[in-house]
């Protein structure tokens, strides 16, 4: 199959482009947020095309894959043909809904051309989807191998746009972990972390936009990893530090209470009891090893690659052949 998707999230779309298709990425000349085209720090196989707008409607596309809500518009434009009618469409959502929560209505909710995927249980609860047709993909990891050592006393944690985003992704949670080990924070706008929460840089430290390999590497040489967002859909960065064989302790928030299993991790919608667990970690190396061990068994039976991609290649089946 020939399936178009946006470059939005890179890390999701990374498992998702491993699957057996060609993968059509739009491409415009400054690289906009509609046109960034291949990913520059994930690796993408080579089944995956840049393709500028004005070559789409020329090029065969079996399946459209949406991920923002103007997108349907777009595509529609792009391609000449109607999404549901000339080509099958698939709207993924990646997000918890905003507003008023568990009344936010879904962009797709109601639409009949569309189908919609959530990639948690939780989300597609939460978000009231109307009478679209639904289904739940739950991620699936590209295995990064059980690359844990633990060598360094340190939490590692890995988000996007802390400082924006504030609590939602708990950044005012760092300075109680800080206090407990020096907190290595990884991601996307990390940059001005430090100002924000004023902690020293012997208690903080940050890397901004580390290639996959590298965030790998460095996350898997501390010893516990802390996932502390409020109110988001359920992280990859924690499926891959179970995946790396990391203990991790997560606030018990949205869908994280299904993803680590008792004796894997520890978690709680106490901070408190997180910081004490981290410390915990920190003085037993061992208990570390056995936990992040299970850990990644349980990451690897829920959140492998090819169950992902198998529910994928089945709801594609069924699109095409309905």
């Amino acid at each position: 199959m020939n399936i178009l998707l946006w470059h939005v999230h890179g890390s999701w779309t990374t498992s998702f482009v491993q699957g057996g298709h060609d993968y059509l990425v739009p491409v415009t000349p400054r690289r906009c947020p509609d046109g960034l085209g291949l990913a520059r720090t994930y690796p993408w196989p080579p089944s995956v095309e840049e393709v500028p707008p004005a070559e789409l409607a020329d090029r065969p596309v079996d399946a459209v894959l949406l991920q923002r809500p103007h997108e349907i518009e777009l595509a529609s434009r792009w391609l000449r043909r109607r999404l549901g009618r000339d080509v099958p469409a698939v709207y993924v959502e990646h997000n918890t809904p905003r507003g008023d929560v568990p009344l936010t209505r879904h962009p797709v909710a109601d639409r009949e051309d569309v189908v919609l995927v959530h990639v948690t249980h939780f989300n597609r609860l939460f978000w009231d989807n109307g009478t679209a047709r639904t289904r739940v993909i739950e991620h699936g990891i590209v295995d990064p191998g059980p690359r844990y050592t633990g060598e360094l006393p340190r939490i590692a944690v890995a988000v996007n746009e802390p400082v924006r985003r504030g609590r939602i992704t708990g950044t005012d949670l760092l300075p109680a972990f800080a206090a407990a080990a020096p907190v290595d924070v990884f991601g996307l706008g990390v940059r001005g972390l430090p100002e924000a929460t004023g902690l020293p840089p012997d208690r903080l430290t940050v890397l901004d936009d580390p290639p996959q390999a590298e965030l790998h590497a460095r996350m898997a040489r501390r010893r516990v990893y802390a996932h502390l967002p409020r109110w988001t859909s359920l992280g990859l960065s924690l499926l891959e530090a179970m995946h790396l064989a990391m203990p991790v302790v997560a606030l018990a928030t949205t869908e994280a209470m299904a993803a680590v299993p008792p004796g894997a991790g520890v978690l709680s919608t106490d901070p408190a009891v997180l910081v004490d667990a981290a410390q915990a970690y920190l003085e037993d190396p061992e208990l570390a090893a056995e936990h992040g061990r299970r850990a990644r068994e349980a990451a690897l039976t829920r959140y492998g690659l090819g169950r992902f991609l198998g529910d994928w290649d089945e709801l594609f089946s069924d699109m095409v052949t309905s």
